[in-house]
């Protein structure tokens, strides 16, 4: 069968024979065949040699999204079959996850193959997130191989905030096979017990990426006051408690939120740690001016940048929470400060907070760099896939 074809500029293929899945509309010189969105397609060099197979959408900035580099190999069941299998293989095989009763990141796109497709596990449960129309479109074969493969109780879709507009893909969360639970599911993490809702709540409902910055940032907390900025349900916080902190403060906007958190301090016994609803900037900007002091901050703010034309102000946003944290921490505290946006890299991130620690005369050394849990891997052909930075600082 002659699918469709996508014809490269001149110059621009070696990316593509590197594996880099992303074909951008720059890179094409022409499409031959009128491909149907969401349809499979080969992407050609200029001169007219095969370089990838993908899948086509003209309503995407990511016109084409490459999934095979074998001219023989069709986008079929068998191999989304293999696919997935691969990956659950790594969590399962490699890295012994997940441990029944707790969480884990099952695919993780483009690090799994599968661009534009990511599934977590909730003990029992799947919680999928499509941000490929082409994968969306083959949605019920993606559903029957995960049911066919994992056997879940429930699997559940979750849908990621603006992907209308870039993929041309209208979304609603929602059922997708078998029952979903009425009340929140129990994970355990390093003996912590948490609470999650599949159906709402950022991302999949808990972030799996910090699993273990987590516990890294909690062998730094014992004895100390600890303040988790942005802390969602309280993981950075209730890590730190049960690590031996003197006191947690846990600060979040959101009020469901921080609930949860306060349902999963008294779900582990933990008295040490409460939980304010406020802007993050604004009650750090608060306790600079009470003099309050604490031995250690963690800044886990949502992703600031989702464009490049995001970069510049979601740079000053890191630098001016860093800057305040630097004015709270008391002499050899301890600064987590972390990043989840891919378009701010690790050394950007350092130079903002160099520049802060200058600005406010504060001695800092980066003990750990630390980012995203192995079951969020970072393929090489794409390192974009690397998109969570952590920090550990000594603040003198």
């Amino acid at each position: 069968m002659t699918l469709p074809q996508v014809v490269l500029r001149p110059k621009r293929a070696r990316p593509f024979y590197g594996r880099h899945p992303w074909v951008y509309p720059g890179a094409v010189a022409s499409v031959q065949g009128d491909p149907a969105d969401g349809a499979e397609v080969d992407l050609m060099s200029h001169e007219g040699q095969f370089v990838a197979r993908g899948l086509y959408n003209s309503r995407s900035k990511l016109r084409v999204r490459l999934y095979s580099w074998d001219s023989a190999q069709s986008l079929d069941r068998a191999f989304f079959q293999e696919r997935l299998s691969a990956a659950i293989r790594l969590r399962r095989d490699l890295l012994k996850l997940p441990q029944a009763g707790s969480a884990c990141r099952l695919v993780f796109s483009e690090s799994d193959g599968l661009s534009g497709l990511t599934v977590d596990q909730y003990d029992r449960w799947l919680v999928v997130q499509f941000t490929s129309l082409a994968l969306h479109q083959r949605r019920d074969l993606l559903v029957e191989l995960l049911v066919e493969l994992l056997q879940p109780d429930g699997i559940v879709l979750r849908t990621e905030r603006g992907i209308g507009q870039l993929e041309g893909l209208e979304l609603q969360d929602g059922l997708l096979s078998g029952s979903v639970p009425a009340a929140p599911v129990i994970i355990e993490e390093a003996g912590l017990r948490f609470l999650v809702h599949l159906t709402e709540g950022q991302k999949t409902g808990f972030y799996l990426d910090q699993r273990d910055n987590r516990q890294a940032v909690a062998r730094y907390a014992g004895g100390r006051r600890v303040l988790d900025a942005f802390c969602y349900t309280g993981g950075f916080g209730l890590a730190a408690s049960r690590a031996g902190a003197r006191e947690v403060v846990g600060v979040d906007v959101s009020e469901p939120a921080l609930a949860l958190a306060r349902q999963n301090a008294e779900l582990n016994g933990i008295s040490t740690a409460s939980f304010i609803r406020a802007d993050g900037f604004d009650y750090l900007d608060s306790q600079v001016r009470a003099g309050e002091r604490f031995g250690l901050i963690v800044l886990d703010p949502p992703k600031f940048a989702r464009t490049q034309h995001a970069v510049q102000e979601a740079l000053q946003g890191h630098a001016r929470i860093q800057g305040l944290a630097l004015r709270l921490l008391e002499p050899d505290g301890i600064l987590a400060t972390c990043c989840c946006s891919g378009l701010i890299d690790m050394p950007m991130l350092e130079d903002v907070l160099a520049q802060q620690a200058a600005a406010v005369q504060r001695d800092v050394q980066i003990l750990e760099r630390r980012g995203q849990a192995p079951d969020h891997p970072v393929a090489v052909s794409c390192l974009e896939t690397s998109y969570l930075k952590c920090l550990i600082c000594r603040v003198r």
